[in-house]
């Protein structure tokens, strides 16, 4: 089971992907994924479409979800895999976070206009899938269609970070409402690469315990962020805590994306796939 090419984490035009459903379903096909999930930012409203599209595509599908999360004073991501999108409690509490975002994607476009960066909001909104979900990919997007910056990269280094114009601060849900809503959900909750977060030691371990506590059960172990040596450290921490081992690229859009969907290493050896506990969630391929 360690060597499924699993493809548990991507993002569509329903949230800041630039690729449909139907166009990520084709493109995990053609390289070779045999389970596939699509999860938006705090949205499963593109659910039923990537699993039509995944079906006739010919792949085993698992419905997901990332929901966005404050944790000690910074932004942690959580998995929702194998949720029910049509659970109720989950669907309010995406709607809540949803809301969130539209408050601080206007704060962002007053920030940057503040530095001499008109009409961002706009743009950024007209590169946006979902009105609902403009988020700072899609302002760094349009700053590099309109020559502010090279690449998203050097949006990220001068802009959109804390300490730099475009930042807002934002207090998304909680640890606890989001597993639970996950859970509630009949989904497994997973802690999205790790490694992202500038976490102390002593806040890293608050997260892994205060998420266990709370019903979560995974760890995204394999994904486009970590170096070989995160992946070990990962690895061994999902040993350590019980969790279930997954892997996702995280992927947004060719050419941006550090690596392409369905193109990641193998999970190490020792671990537990999270698809393991998954197998009366996914829908499968005709």
């Amino acid at each position: 089971m360690l060597d499924l090419n699993a493809d548990l984490h991507c993002h569509s035009t329903v949230s800041d992907g630039t690729l449909s459903p139907e166009q990520l379903a084709q493109r995990a096909k053609s390289n070779g994924v045999a389970l596939w999930s699509l999860t938006d930012h705090d949205e499963v409203g593109g659910q039923e479409r990537a699993a039509a599209a995944a079906c006739a595509a010919g792949l085993d599908y698992l419905p997901g979800v990332e929901i966005s999360v404050s944790f000690a004073g910074q932004t942690v991501h959580i998995l929702g895999l194998g949720v029910d999108p049509d659970d109720a409690a989950l669907r309010s509490g995406l709607a809540d976070t949803r809301d969130g975002r539209s408050r601080r994607a206007r704060a962002i476009g007053e920030s940057l206009a503040a530095v001499g960066i008109d009409g961002a909001l706009d743009g950024a909104q007209a590169l946006a899938g979902n009105p609902e979900m403009v988020t700072r990919t899609h302002f760094a997007r349009w700053m590099v269609s309109t020559g502010v910056c090279r690449d998203t990269h050097e949006v990220f280094r001068h802009y959109l970070v804390r300490g730099k114009p475009g930042y807002v601060p934002q207090q998304w849900a909680t640890l606890r409402d989001a597993v639970r809503w996950i859970v509630g959900a009949s989904g497994i909750a997973v802690i999205a690469h790790p490694a992202r977060y500038r976490f102390s030691a002593n806040e890293e371990w608050a997260l892994f315990e205060e998420f266990k506590a709370h019903g979560g059960r995974g760890v995204e172990v394999q994904t486009a962020s970590h170096a070989e040596s995160e992946v070990a450290r990962y690895g061994a921490l999902a040993q350590e805590y019980g969790l279930l081992a997954s892997r996702g690229s995280d992927f947004h859009s060719p050419g941006e994306s550090r690596v392409e969907l369905g193109m990641l290493p193998a999970l190490p050896a020792g671990l537990t796939p999270v698809w393991s506990a998954l197998q009366s969630r996914i829908a499968r391929a005709a």
